[in-house]
């Protein structure tokens, strides 16, 4: 994975003057558009997107200051107009066209990634595969921004706003792996944005031709395997510290990868105020051969 992640970034290197197209580049390489955006994400910090868009800036900025035509250079970079260039051009640099053009700078250049892996073993990640048929999970869900540091709000909120005698009952609808009250994140974006929507559910897992109250939201999960993950802590950092090491760690060290579909908390054990909680949690994977 970190020789695909550095291949990918060779290739967006050499065509910041063309269409960049991750699934014609990605075509030999034996894994997924979904996967390798999924991990560029979160071991980059942003999206192949905002990495492209900051390099083509950087390289603007250098073409902007040696006199060429704005509207040359918005069409070299692939904007249809000055006006368009001249929106993402400020949003990297954080001034005009004209303020650069003046006086020189500020520039925010970003620099070329570079990835590398340093696996020093001193920390084993709990880890197992678990083979699920079809299931399904149900209770209540909202659409709520992704937050990647601390507690989410909206989250916080959703299940505020659900009624205390719902959790319990809630709980004795569960009937499937895994047990019990569930977190689950569903249609996240590939490039794991912070800020895009996702669909947050807040229930439990049952067979797939268990009937759905009427009042409970569903989301349907196909068969497939899962990489089952165990944390204990501090919540939510202990799980957020998790969730980056699968990337950092786990991921480019097995022979698996991510496949669409929700990803899956469960609390199997928490402190009275969830300063401290012990979790499980489930990604969707395929082996990556």
């Amino acid at each position: 994975m970190i020789g695909i992640l550095n291949r990918l970034v060779e290739h967006i290197e050499a065509n910041l003057h063309a269409e960049i197209s991750l699934a014609d580049l990605l075509r030999g390489e034996g894994t997924t558009e979904y996967h390798v955006r999924r991990m560029f994400s979160s071991l980059a910090g942003m999206p192949v997107s905002e990495y492209i868009r900051r390099r083509r800036m950087s390289l603007a900025a250098a073409d902007l200051l040696a006199g060429d035509d704005v509207l040359a250079i918005a069409i070299r970079y692939g904007y249809g107009s000055a006006e368009a260039f001249g929106r993402a051009f400020r949003s990297v640099h954080g001034a005009s066209v004209g303020e650069i053009r003046e006086n020189g700078g500020p520039l925010r250049s970003q620099p070329i990634i570079r990835f590398s892996l340093n696996v020093e073993g001193k920390r084993p990640m709990d880890a197992r595969i678990a083979q699920r048929e079809n299931f399904q999970l149900i209770g209540y869900a909202a659409r709520v921004p992704l937050i990647h540091h601390g507690a989410n709000p909206h989250i916080q909120e959703h299940i505020a706003s659900i009624p205390v005698a719902e959790h319990a009952r809630l709980k004795a609808l569960s009937a499937a792996d895994p047990a019990g009250l569930l977190q689950v994140s569903d249609q996240v974006d590939a490039d794991y944005r912070e800020g895009s929507e996702l669909t947050y559910l807040h229930g439990v897992a049952v067979p797939a031709e268990a009937p759905v109250p009427e009042d409970l939201d569903s989301i349907q999960v196909p068969a497939g395997a899962w990489a089952v993950f165990s944390v204990s802590g501090p919540y939510p950092a202990a799980l957020q510290e998790l969730w980056a090491s699968t990337a950092t760690a786990w991921f480019p060290s097995n022979p698996w990868r991510l496949r669409p579909g929700p990803s899956i908390v469960a609390v199997l054990d928490r402190a009275a105020d969830f300063s401290t909680a012990t979790c499980e949690l489930w990604l969707p994977v395929e082996a990556d051969r």
